[in-house]
């Protein structure tokens, strides 16, 4: 699979494009969530846990939604 896009807004919090997409590539946890956004949960290059919102185009998956993980991912 190809490396997904990345959307200006999954900046915000300054995770960096290749720990949102080694977290995206190797999550510990996968969640749909509303409206067609799935959460992924894994680890960025140093073992810090990331949360990636990723939602689906028809280019393929855009990651929308980049952050340390919150408690509620973390259980």
């Amino acid at each position: 699979m190809d490396a997904p896009l990345i959307a200006a807004s999954a900046r915000k919090y300054g995770v960096r494009d290749h720990d949102m997409i080694h977290a995206f590539s190797h999550p510990m946890l996968v969640e749909d969530l509303d409206e067609g956004l799935t959460m992924f949960v894994g680890a960025d290059q140093a073992g810090n846990p990331l949360e990636v919102g990723v939602i689906d185009s028809s280019v393929g998956p855009i990651i929308i939604h980049a952050m340390p993980a919150r408690p509620k991912y973390l259980r």
